[in-house]
């Protein structure tokens, strides 16, 4: 048996070793919270490039079931729905919905930033603003594989209505249905700033919840739609977990979160009932 201070005195040089090695490791940058750094996904769009390559997002037309068929009960039912929240033109939570349309930044930061009761902005919090702008790009592409593959017609043109956003239904005409992209966006957001802000869980689902069936109101989506978006939220956040970009923007916008906490910073002035 070795002399215990010999055991000491290799302890005591691996140690020494392992600081030395520590001290030569490059540390891990920050991920970007600048827009020009990460470059859009589209020169002129507005909207950043996401985490994932393309080819690495969930795939919408394998996950999804196909949309109800015009003769089916899961149409009617659809139908039954729309025709219910036709009541809500012209109210609060319609005006809500117009809201919700709006996927641009800053405009678009606001959707959750009453519910966490916090400023959501380049300035204030930038990993948390870069977390949803990205995530929002993600979320998007993941719906269109089955939207392009089945085309659904919207229900304002279906049954020849108008919407919340009239200045957009020309383009919206043209684009498929099934799924709501919106909606998937909006449930992605929830689960993430759940994982961000959990003390906020509650709120921020009935608030994830709440922007996918703003799609329904406005006159835009099938109810089917806006479900199936709620699936491609969860497996596109569920397949971001594996990027190590998003998870290290995910830990800075949640220890920005706690800081703002400490700070008291308040949420937006002009937050509304609903929001």
């Amino acid at each position: 048996m070795q002399p215990s201070f010999q055991t000491h005195g290799l302890s005591g040089v691996a140690g020494a070793l392992l600081l030395v090695l520590a001290g030569c490791q490059t540390p891990t940058p920050p991920p970007p919270t600048s827009a020009e750094v990460v470059g859009e996904f589209r020169p002129g769009s507005g909207y950043l490039r996401g985490y994932l390559d393309p080819k690495a997002l969930p795939d919408s037309l394998a996950l999804l079931p196909r949309p109800p068929a015009s003769d089916s009960a899961a149409q009617a039912s659809d139908v039954a729905v729309y025709k219910a929240t036709r009541a809500e033109r012209g109210t609060p939570r319609w005006d809500l919905a117009t809201r919700d349309a709006n996927l641009k930044f800053p405009q678009a930061a606001a959707a959750f930033a009453c519910t966490l009761d916090l400023p959501v902005s380049p300035e204030q919090t930038p990993h948390l603003n870069m977390l949803l702008r990205r995530t929002l790009l993600d979320a998007g592409l993941s719906t269109y594989a089955a939207k392009d593959t089945y085309k659904r017609q919207r229900p304002f043109v279906t049954l020849g209505d108008t919407t919340c956003t009239p200045a957009e239904e020309a383009a919206l005409a043209k684009d498929g249905s099934y799924p709501s992209g919106h909606a998937t966006v909006g449930w992605a957001w929830a689960l993430v700033l759940v994982e961000v802000d959990p003390g906020r869980t509650k709120g921020l689902l009935e608030r994830g919840y709440a922007f996918g069936q703003s799609r329904v109101i406005c006159g835009v989506h099938w109810q089917s739609d806006v479900d199936a978006g709620r699936v491609m939220g969860a497996a596109t956040v569920a397949r971001l977990h594996a990027d190590p970009t998003f998870a290290a923007q995910m830990a800075a916008a949640s220890a920005e979160v706690q800081a703002a906490r400490a700070k008291g910073l308040p949420g937006p002035a002009d937050c509304k009932a609903g929001r």
